[in-house]
């Protein structure tokens, strides 16, 4: 029970004689979810190999690579950076070496989302990680999400959003990502014919889980720690544009820990 209008001499009092009990407790694991969550779904969907499955801003490639390889799905990697393509073919050369049956499987190539060249009805699943925030014209890209869907066909979402913890200062300096509204994205697909079959709010899991394994949050904070120390320093040496990415890079990882960001997982099915 919350104590009423604890005094100073109280405070200083009392939590000294828990504090290391207390610090204790917060250093056991509350077994977060992590990013292999995406995949158990995608495996609880029982679809079978040679199922047509569109990676959507698929990056480099990383996603559409495990797709195939788990679930030996014929993947389609969309992504409008000329750079992550060419990233992703070249993984995709240097995967085949190991396993030659990828280059039948995965096939990578500029697009956007909001005008996909694929046939109406020829896709079973679409893999949406961390994308929607980049994308300008959400109601365009439900749409042709739903045009190139086939029947009972689904559409997988992981993306942080913002929460009311988000200050405007900080959601300025997140740029697109602090900005995405879960309502907006939750009315758009709504009405493009989509409802949610799953829904999770996973708050910070998947960040803590990765916390846990890699540290990475915490190398992020002491980043972005220095670059708010000494701004001048980075910009003379990358110039401002990269300063700006790289800031609300590490703040990303920092607020999706402590909640001013959740990761939200839907998997969606045509209504």
């Amino acid at each position: 029970m919350r104590r009423t209008n604890p005094s100073l001499t109280e405070d200083y009092d009392y939590y000294p004689r828990i504090e290391a009990e207390f610090q204790s407790a917060l250093d056991q694991s509350l077994n977060p979810r992590g990013p292999e969550l995406l995949y158990e779904i995608v495996g609880d969907l029982g679809l079978p190999a040679k199922t047509d499955a569109l990676d959507l801003g698929c990056g480099e490639g990383r996603f559409a690579l495990e797709l195939a390889k788990r679930f030996t799905f014929r993947v389609t990697g969309i992504d409008p950076v000329p750079r992550n393509i060419e990233v992703s073919n070249q993984q995709l050369r240097d995967a085949t070496k190991r396993d030659p049956q990828l280059a039948d499987l995965l096939r990578f190539e500029l697009g956007a989302v909001e005008t996909l060249a694929l046939a109406e009805s020829s896709i079973d699943l679409i893999w949406c990680r961390e994308v929607l925030a980049l994308v300008e014209d959400l109601a365009s890209a439900f749409v042709e999400c739903r045009r190139v869907l086939r029947a009972q066909g689904r559409m997988l979402i992981y993306q942080n959003c913002r929460t009311a913890r988000l200050e405007p200062r900080e959601a300025e300096l997140l740029g697109a990502t602090g900005r995405f509204d879960a309502r907006e994205m939750e009315g758009a697909f709504e009405a493009a014919g989509f409802e949610a079959e799953q829904f999770m709010d996973l708050g910070s899991e998947i960040g803590e889980h990765i916390e846990e394994q890699t540290g990475e949050a915490s190398r992020r904070l002491r980043h972005a720690a220095r670059l708010l120390r000494d701004p001048q320093r980075y910009i003379a040496q990358f110039g401002q544009t990269a300063y700006d990415i790289m800031l609300g890079d590490c703040l990303w990882h920092v607020y999706r820990r402590i909640g001013k960001l959740s990761g939200r997982l839907y998997l969606l099915k045509t209504s």
